[in-house]
């Protein structure tokens, strides 16, 4: 309860920010310093330029650009409403807090990221992702905190299953993840952090109690009111070369995550992961700022036996953005390899509108050979608004066609990856 507490005041304080004055979006800025690095650089606009406009309040453009002067904070909030499948209507309220904590021209963005939404299907979802880096980038901070009472649907395991195979499912879930990471040389860093995932009155929804479902296979036993815990360490080796971690436009990054769960600190069992997050961005031409970026996220289980929604699965990364196109949790298992490539282009020159197409395919092992036997592939494309031109921010739609025919809308405050 205290945490839906916590969540809910932090939203009525972007609420006071969106009924502001507009200037908080540019709070400490050097206005001399920032007319020297625009100079010659394209005028950029945000949905906030053209609030400006129609309320005919004076505008001034300024450089969309991470090498700015100023330090922030750059604040852009999103009200809105949306549809995905494994929501169906929702009203959310999301905030992207950008800001610097060191000058020069090759200082990195920090940046924290809310989420709240309520949807159709009595669903309550409060996230915070953050990536927060200190002086000189000596060290990186890392969190991926949320609360969630989530009445949803599982497909079983693998990726072989079908839209038949869906089995309703209840669950409260509360993850904890935050770790720190320290500079070892130039974009090189490693650390280590906290992982915890409590997941608790677990239900399945099989009124006729005679269907063995795949969650009951896997357990070797029914699912009532029951629950799960995932305690242990992480271990980390970074690399990111990125200036701009909301709306990269060059540069690489790759995180390799080796998760030890104990039951000395906690966990029902004993199980052991390892996870590569990699990323790379192509600037295919400076006069129009098109992006080529590609994205792998492989999730294997090393040892052990996660409880069931532990298990790696389409669209529970940090930022739930895995398999666009499908539903949330359409496939898992045991083992996962995730491949998505994007185009990011311009629609409009001042940078307000641009657009996206992307293709990505997924497979996941069989239970319980755990063998990769089937590729289940997605393509779709997006429209992006920029909510706030100093810290890159987009607000981003996108729609997915897959194979089956499911094809899906996602949202998103900041670029999928």
């Amino acid at each position: 309860m205290l945490k839906i507490v916590f969540f809910n005041v932090f939203t009525l304080m972007i609420c006071f920010v969106l009924t502001s004055e507009t200037n908080i979006l540019f709070a400490q800025v050097n206005l001399a310093d920032t007319a020297k690095n625009i100079s010659g650089q394209k005028s950029q606009m945000d949905i906030l330029d053209y609030l400006k406009i129609i309320t005919h309040k004076t505008h001034t453009t300024k450089a969309d650009t991470s090498r700015q002067k100023s330090f922030g904070p750059f604040i852009a909030p999103f009200l809105y409403p949306g549809y995905t499948l494994v929501t169906q209507f929702i009203i959310g309220l999301a905030a992207n807090v950008s800001f610097f904590t060191y000058s020069g021209n090759d200082r990195k963005i920090s940046s924290i990221l809310l989420d709240n939404y309520y949807s159709q299907q009595n669903q309550y979802v409060s996230t915070i992702s953050s990536n927060i880096w200190t002086k000189d980038a000596k060290f990186n901070l890392l969190g991926d905190w949320r609360y969630l009472n989530f009445p949803t649907n599982t497909f079983g395991l693998g990726s072989k299953s079908t839209l038949s195979n869906q089995d309703p499912v209840n669950y409260m879930y509360v993850r904890f993840y935050e770790i720190v990471m320290r500079k070892i040389v130039g974009n090189l860093s490693g650390g280590m952090g906290a992982i915890a995932d409590y997941h608790w009155n677990i239900s399945e929804i099989n009124p006729t109690g005679v269907i063995v479902t795949d969650i009951e296979k896997y357990d070797n036993k029914p699912i009532i009111n029951n629950s799960s815990v995932s305690s242990g360490i992480s271990f980390n080796l970074q690399y990111d070369s990125r200036l701009n971690c909301n709306n990269p436009d060059q540069g690489s990054y790759a995180n390799l995550h080796i998760r030890d769960n104990l039951t000395a600190l906690g966990s029902d069992v004993n199980w052991q992961s390892i996870l590569l997050d990699a990323r790379h961005y192509i600037k295919t031409s400076n006069k129009s700022d098109d992006v080529l970026a590609f994205w792998s996220y492989d999730y294997i289980t090393l040892s052990g036996k996660p409880p069931y929604f532990d298990l790696p699965s389409l669209g529970w990364d940090s930022y739930n953005n895995t398999g666009r196109g499908y539903v949330q949790g359409r496939f898992s298992g045991l083992n996962m390899v995730f491949l998505e490539s994007e185009y990011r282009f311009r629609i409009m020159n001042n940078g307000f509108l641009g657009g996206v197409v992307f293709a990505n395919a997924s497979t996941f092992t069989e239970w319980p050979s755990n063998k990769f036997e089937k590729i289940n592939p997605c393509s779709g494309f997006g429209l992006r608004v920029k909510i706030n031109r100093m810290s890159k921010t987009n607000f981003c739609v996108d729609y997915g066609f897959t194979t089956s025919g499911a094809g899906g809308l996602l949202f998103n405050l900041a670029e999928v990856f």
